[in-house]
C-alpha cells in the first residue's frame, strides 16, 4: 500500500491537467474584468468597432 501511495504521488500525469484548468481560470477572470471595464452595452462592441474601423483604414491607405 505504501509503494502505491508513493506511485501516486510520483506520478504526473495530472499535473498538465491541472495546469491547464488554472490557465483556464485566468483567461475567464481576464475576459470578466474586461466586460467589467468596457461594461454597458456600447462600451466593449464600441471598442472592437473602432479596431475593426483603425485596421480597415491602415489596410485601405497601405494600397
Amino acid at each position: 500500500m505504501l509503494r502505491f501511495i508513493q506511485s501516486l504521488a510520483r506520478d504526473e500525469r495530472g499535473v498538465s491537467a491541472l495546469e491547464y484548468s488554472v490557465l483556464a481560470g485566468i483567461v475567464v477572470v481576464a475576459v470578466a474584468a474586461a466586460g467589467a471595464i468596457f461594461g454597458g452595452t456600447d462600451g466593449l462592441p464600441a471598442l472592437f468597432q473602432s479596431m475593426v474601423t483603425k485596421v480597415t483604414s491602415v489596410q485601405n491607405n497601405g494600397h
